[in-house]
């Protein structure tokens, strides 16, 4: 199976040992406890699963600066991202063991131990150095800018041990996996040769048919449907509802033991394309192999160019920095002249009135007015969930 990133073995933080959990669980009761906000906490939910593997905790001013700046941390890491727990609590010591509670529970209970190794105040220029880098634009409208700048000016770096995974195993038991549980998984089918699909979205047939290709094209052994279980933006499809419609679309179109629907506690970043990278990271420390990368992945609005999150791996992504590989897509549409999904670059024979052509915006207003979508966008099955969740909202 393809290595981890950036080690041998996966290194997970989410502490196993029920006598160690228990220990530390008692221990944390008595030490200074740290509120988080809820991307920290995403942080060190995605720590414990070895999503983020080889990182121990969070990053230092240095590491974080230069992961903006250039993708890799001051000894050389490969990393896209900061990974950081940012505060305005100023009341916390290096040197410090400290509890870190969760702010997406009641009663907020412990999510991790810290060992806080420094406090460091990050200026205003900091902070907007790196949101500039993470995702290009520094517009407050930019839901990932408005969040991060947010976040707080004093950071804490250090090694945690983790003890629970927030509300996703609890909130969603059948499809929260980490990136252990999905390697073990992939281990047991036999799959050597695994595409990874990114979605915060529902799947319609331009979605499924991107995963039919993507295996067909790669010879791959399965796919693996990886949904966001974290915060959105306002708007965006709750996690429950996308899961039931992904659900139903695997159960109903696709072969039996070909495809795992699985998701991942994070609060989605709309970081265009280093979110791209970051999602390429963690899909490797899950045992993928592949990543399909299409249109404005993970992108929001009009701040990334269509292609951005591809060319991304081509001009900025180090040769050797990753073993994963992309599978980079077009743009897909229904065509009337075969009958099919398509990529429109392998069909240079076709004019625009040969595609059905549907903006997600109609397809939601079609939605909310109880109107199927024309099977040629969307799954009867699928639009029927979609459906009687958005009529629902208009209801209420």
């Amino acid at each position: 199976m393809i290595k981890p990133h950036g080690s041998d073995e996966l290194n997970p933080l989410y502490v196993e040992d029920e006598q160690k959990r228990a220990a530390l669980l008692a221990e944390a009761e008595a030490l200074p406890s740290l509120l988080l906000n809820s991307a920290a906490a995403a942080n060190a939910v995605m720590l414990a699963g070895g999503y983020f593997n080889p990182l121990t905790g969070y990053m230092n001013l240095a590491d974080a600066l230069s992961a903006a700046e250039k993708m890799h941390t001051v000894d050389g890491l490969f990393f896209p991202v900061p990974i950081v727990n940012l505060t305005n609590d100023t009341g916390v010591t290096a040197g410090s063991r400290i509890a870190l509670r969760d702010p997406n529970v009641e009663g907020h209970p412990v999510l991790a131990v810290m060992d806080v190794e420094a406090v460091e105040a990050v200026s205003d220029e900091q902070i907007a150095f790196m949101a500039e880098k993470i995702f290009r634009t520094l517009d407050e409208k930019h839901p990932g800018v408005a969040t991060f700048t947010g976040l707080g000016q004093t950071l804490l770096s250090g090694p945690i041990e983790v003890l629970n995974f927030s509300y996703f195993k609890t909130d969603f038991p059948d499809t929260f996996r980490t990136a252990v549980e999905i390697r073990d998984e992939i281990a047991a089918n036999g799959w050597e040769k695994v595409v990874a699909f990114q979605t915060r979205n529902p799947m319609h047939r331009a979605h499924e048919e991107l995963c039919r290709m993507a295996m067909e094209q790669l010879d791959a052994d399965g796919i693996l449907i990886h949904m966001l279980l974290g915060k959105l933006k306002p708007g965006d499809i709750p996690a429950d509802v996308r899961d039931a419609a992904i659900r139903k679309m695997v159960e109903v179109y696709f072969p039996p033991n070909t495809v795992m629907v699985t998701g991942y506690g994070f609060d989605m970043l709309y970081a265009g394309p280093r979110e791209a990278v970051l999602h390429a990271v963690f899909r490797q420390n899950c045992g993928c192999t592949h990543l399909i990368v299409g249109r404005d992945h993970a992108g929001v609005g009009d701040y990334y160019g269509g292609f951005d999150a591809q060319t991304i791996f081509d001009e900025e992504v180090p040769e050797d920095a990753l073993e994963l590989e992309i599978f980079s897509a077009d743009h897909t549409a229904y065509s009337k002249k075969l009958n099919k999904v398509v990529m429109m670059r392998d069909v240079p024979d076709h004019t625009p009135d040969d595609f059905v052509l549907l903006s997600g915006t109609a397809v939601r207003e079609m939605l909310g007015k109880g109107i199927a979508p024309p099977p040629e966008f969307s799954r009867p099955e699928v639009a029927r969930i979609l459906s009687d969740y958005y009529q629902s909202l208009d209801a209420g």
